[in-house]
């Protein structure tokens, strides 16, 4: 299972570290303190990327300034595979991207809920990949 640490959490979110941890203090994300440090389960702050995605304050985020046509850093929130194809539903900022790709690529990437991957949007293509 992925696990953030509270900027790396603050980065996919397209907010301030300051804002996750009044999330965490609200009880709005759940997280937990391995080694000395706070961390969120990557299903648990993906369930809160895509919540945001609804909300009217999302505009407030850092990423709103992100152009649609560079290389966007996100959370995937869904993954829908059948035997040939997979739709996997991702969260950067306050972005959704949608992108269709054979099962096998996704599986190789090893595309689920909570785990970090970054769009890359041209035209009406989006490819996603695993950073490094």
């Amino acid at each position: 299972m992925s696990k953030y640490r509270i900027a790396e959490a603050a980065d996919v979110l397209g907010v301030s570290s300051d804002t996750v941890r009044r999330w965490v203090d609200a009880g709005r994300l759940e997280a937990t303190t391995e080694g000395g440090r706070t961390v969120v389960d990557g299903p648990a702050l993906a369930e809160l990327a895509a919540s945001l995605v609804d909300e009217a304050d999302r505009e407030r985020t850092r990423a709103g300034s992100v152009s649609a046509r560079n290389r966007m850093s996100g959370i995937v929130t869904r993954v829908t595979k059948d035997t040939v194809m997979a739709q996997i539903e991702m969260v950067c900022g306050p972005y959704r991207i949608v992108s269709l790709m054979s099962a096998e690529a996704a599986t190789e990437l090893g595309l689920e809920p909570g785990v970090r991957a970054i769009a890359s949007v041209k035209s009406t293509s989006v490819v996603v990949e695993r950073p490094r």
